[in-house]
């Protein structure tokens, strides 16, 4: 499925990582080797704070985990999704009840109907990118194998 453009906006990815100091990650896994697991831990370790949407679990990351969006005490600014795409439409629904800023949908959820949601309740909706990878482009913490070596060079070391 082709995702619209104006869902994957360089400017507005940058925009929505510069102001949020908040985000809710709904189906973030209590499994380390999950890949929610990790982004939670990534945006944490680069100051975001974590809020689990989880009804499975009662904590993660130290966190209280919450069962739905509408559950959560805090203001948030970035809800992002780790779910099937038939389930976006409920989860912009209460994305748009909560006030948050952003609907950040991962790689592969993509709803149209859900973004429309999200939109025609004033939130911006980024779509099939992975937060964590569109943080480490803009942050300039992307090296070659994902992460920063914090070494500046085009040559790689053995190749003299």
């Amino acid at each position: 499925m082709t995702v619209p453009h104006r869902y994957q906006d360089p400017l507005a990815i940058q925009r929505v990582l510069n102001t949020a100091r908040t985000i809710a990650i709904v189906g973030l896994s209590d499994n380390e080797l999950r890949a929610s697991y990790f982004v939670g831990y990534y945006l944490r370790r680069h100051g975001y704070r974590v809020i689990p949407v989880n009804p499975r679990a009662p904590e993660i990351l130290g966190e209280t985990s919450y069962p739905s969006l509408l559950d959560v005490p805090d203001q948030v600014d970035i809800v992002n999704v780790f779910r099937a795409p038939q389930a976006l439409p409920e989860i912009a629904a209460q994305t748009v009840r909560i006030g948050a800023g952003a609907l950040w949908c991962q790689f592969g959820v993509i709803n149209e109907t859900g973004a429309t949601i999200a939109e025609d309740g004033g939130t911006t909706v980024i779509m099939d990118r992975c937060i964590k990878v569109e943080h480490a482009r803009y942050a300039g913490r992307m090296h070659w194998l994902g992460f920063n070596t914090q070494r500046i060079t085009s040559i790689r070391s053995g190749l003299q």
